[in-house]
């Protein structure tokens, strides 16, 4: 059943211990590891997630557990006793902050190039686009720069952690208007984060409304990246402004824009619950597509089973499987990681065991610095065993489908792990 009158709470290091779940099935160490690793990577969370998707019965183990709450692995020994100690002593909140800081700085936040993607007017920089694919731009509005709650995975975590250097926000709607004006080859527009659908829909609508108005540039995909299905689907269903929003989606769809939510469901379990599942008839009633997407993890997805139900469950419900991205090298990498050799065998399992409307998805994939890289498979070559990848969207778009070939390595990660093969010293891209 929906809880009609679902109260929003949220949760975080200051409160956590008050949960009664935390108080029945946590001992004192679990506790001291969410603090500890939770004061150097961000932690929040709210009453859905803890009251409808974790299995208290089996945590630490449940996914949506290891998803959502710190854990003592996601730091070094070395990075784990430096906080363990600074939080014994009686230092102020600023000192605290400092030390977690030169902790953070060491863990490779914002990756992938993102400051090499701030796009420009002039000589001026907004922070709030990112401009790295020819056709598609990302924006971060200001009041969309938090979640529900946060994935332990996620690579933008530096958003949330008041490191207002590595931050990226912008409030002027007008600036981006201005900015696809300028820059025609922009035909898409993703509202990301953060989340925009922690935003009212008055807020949101703020940005939306001005884009059907004034048809910028060569507009035409409008998309909301959002873990809010998974994470809180009351904002679609019971929240003061859930008609709005529906209402808000169905303007932008008669303006003759097609709007897509990219919807980030990492786990078949998210997809379980009533709410859930009423939520996206909503959406989808509106005319709005949703797509889905989630990187593979340890601990949390890494398994045929997982990703095969996903799928099936995703098209049942009407959702379109996108992307299976693999994990960034960022943060919490190493507790996340698996070699690229087993997701692309978790990934071909998978696919195997499903029909052809969940073949839409895409994977695996690393989000670099040069572009999204798919990995097609493991081939012999000359004698040579080796990777077989080819670029899904890149900074170069000659680079597109373009197959180029690595060294086989079974312990490879992520790209930089991976060395050319047949002798060359660099990949084409390089």
């Amino acid at each position: 059943m929906i809880a009609i009158d679902k109260k929003y709470k949220v949760i975080t290091l200051r409160n956590f211990r008050e949960v009664d779940q935390i108080k029945t099935y946590l001992s004192e160490e679990q506790k001291k590891s969410i603090e500890v690793v939770g004061n150097v990577l961000p932690f929040k969370i709210n009453n859905y997630v803890i009251d409808e998707l974790i299995d208290w019965s089996n945590v630490p183990e449940d996914p949506i557990f290891q998803l959502t709450f710190p854990q003592k692995g996601m730091l070094s020994d070395f990075f784990y006793k430096t906080m363990e100690d600074a939080l014994s002593l009686d230092l102020s909140r600023s000192d605290l902050k400092k030390i977690a800081d030169g902790i953070r700085y060491q863990l490779n936040p914002n990756p992938s190039g993102q400051d090499k993607n701030i796009a420009k007017i002039d000589d001026k920089d907004l922070r709030g686009i990112q401009h790295k694919y020819q056709e598609t731009a990302l924006f971060f509005p200001s009041s969309g720069q938090t979640c529900h709650a946060y994935c332990t995975f996620c690579f933008r975590w530096s958003q949330f952690v008041g490191m207002e250097d590595l931050k990226f926000a912008m409030k002027e709607s007008e600036l981006m208007i201005e900015y696809f004006d300028k820059n025609p080859s922009i035909t898409d527009v993703i509202f990301t984060g953060g989340d925009p659908m922690v935003m009212s829909t008055q807020k949101l609508a703020s940005y939306i409304d001005p884009l059907l108005e004034k048809r910028p540039g060569n507009l035409q995909n409008i998309r909301l990246g959002t873990k809010a299905l998974s994470y809180w689907p009351y904002k679609f269903l019971t929240d003061k402004d859930a008609d709005d929003t529906l209402r808000l989606f169905e303007r932008v769809i008669e303006s003759g824009f097609h709007l897509t939510l990219m919807a980030h469901f990492n786990h078949p379990n998210e997809l379980a619950t009533d709410a859930v599942q009423h939520a996206i008839k909503r959406i989808l009633s509106t005319g709005v597509q949703i797509r889905t997407q989630s990187p593979i993890l340890n601990n949390i997805n890494n398994d045929t089973n997982a990703w095969a139900n996903m799928w099936r469950e995703q098209v049942r419900l009407g959702l379109i499987p996108y992307y299976m991205f693999v994990a960034r090298d960022t943060g919490a990498q190493d507790y996340f990681a698996i070699p690229l050799e087993k997701a692309l065998s978790i990934y071909n399992k998978a696919y195997q065991g499903v029909s052809g409307l969940a073949r839409t998805v895409k994977g695996p994939s690393m989000s670099t610095d040069y572009g999204k890289i798919e990995l097609l498979g493991i081939n012999e070559i000359n004698n040579e065993k080796v990777f077989t990848l080819r670029f899904i969207q890149a900074r170069n778009p000659e680079w597109v489908k373009e197959p180029f070939f690595a060294k086989y390595d079974p312990k490879a990660v992520w790209i930089s792990d991976l060395k050319p093969a047949f002798g060359e010293e660099k990949f084409f891209f390089q």
